[in-house]
């Protein structure tokens, strides 16, 4: 799909919602409302959702519910969202392993690009490249150098498809050489570059500042776009000149025909709650920024990151789990 037909497919999905009656909107809520988490409980994800259904219940003036719905790549949670009844009372908090990675892997999913309207990001995280505190590299340019005249010993730790193909599309933007050694989480993968296992990992903010802490790790370059407020001597690989920018965002979304009355007042909600002191705070502790955007904003967002990371796939032969 290119990037033009992917938009208009995203446009489509955050619009759709509009073919419904205002009536339909008119006493919106008047019963809980359910936010479905496609990960178990503890989690990034399902931190967020609690954090946003705590607060929505008070705007809301109705219970806002937390259910955990686990599965690998959230497609049990993402399927039972995209055919939910589609009147505001059952959201999804989602991420890109789902809404992004899931398409750009698999062409047979049940569920769609088009059957999730977004609604707005909540919180955004970037990734930290890591390599082993004896390393001698000093930046990303001789770490790239290493791996150009060893590629035999050099090498990365992933822990899903996604982490792969961010540090294949580093490969391809680098000319670096690293060989992928798949691992089962993201702190298995810091654990791999610790002991020196393997040469770099591109690590989520979390696992990441913990990995720093113990000394044992240290970090070249980040992959938002300015510095991490965290992080503030490490540098963004745009400053070095590498045109690479990724970041794990989570966001809420509805079925896509959900009314526009509906996704509007949720997303003003989420607006003024990400907006809370406390809010900002709670966040800002997990390594992550809070930050929010207009449901047509995440809508080209999701679509031409499918996009890209679907071009990543097929040019290394990457496929879903």
């Amino acid at each position: 799909m290119k990037l033009k037909q992917a938009i208009q497919a995203f446009a489509f999905a955050a619009s759709a919602c509009l073919l419904a009656t205002p009536a339909q909107a008119q006493d919106y809520p008047n019963k809980p409302v359910t936010i479905v988490v496609g990960y178990a409980a503890g989690g990034g994800v399902d931190f967020i959702a609690r954090l946003l259904a705590e607060k929505l219940a008070d705007r809301l003036k109705q219970p806002v519910l937390v259910e955990n719905r686990p599965s690998v790549g959230a497609v049990v949670a993402s399927t039972y969202v995209s055919k939910a009844k589609p009147d505001g009372y059952t959201l999804m908090m989602g991420a890109p392993g789902p809404i992004v990675f899931n398409h750009a892997l698999n062409d047979k999913l049940p569920y769609g690009p088009r059957d999730l309207a977004p609604i707005s990001i909540m919180s955004n995280s970037a990734l930290v490249l890591l390599v082993n505190a004896n390393n001698p590299a000093r930046n990303v340019q001789e770490l790239v150098a290493q791996s150009r005249a060893n590629p035999d010993k050099a090498n990365y730790g992933a822990s899903s498809a996604s982490f792969q193909l961010a540090t294949e599309l580093f490969n391809r933007r680098t000319g670096a050489k690293f060989t992928h050694i798949p691992y089962k989480g993201a702190n298995e993968s810091v654990q791999a570059v610790m002991a020196g296992d393997v040469s770099m990992v591109l690590a989520d903010t979390g696992p990441a500042v913990t990995g720093l802490q113990s000394g044992r790790v240290k970090a070249l370059a980040v992959t938002s776009a300015e510095r991490l407020k965290d992080l503030p001597n490490v540098p963004t690989l745009a400053e070095l000149g590498v045109d690479l920018k990724v970041s794990l965002w989570i966001g809420l979304l509805a079925p896509a025909a959900t009314p526009a009355d509906i996704v509007k007042r949720l997303h003003e909600e989420m607006v003024r709650i990400v907006d809370m002191p406390d809010v900002k705070a709670r966040i800002a502790a997990k390594a992550s920024v809070a930050m929010t955007n207009t449901p047509d904003e995440f809508a080209r967002l999701i679509a031409s990151e499918i996009t890209l990371w679907r071009q990543v796939a097929q040019e290394n032969n990457i496929k879903g789990n």
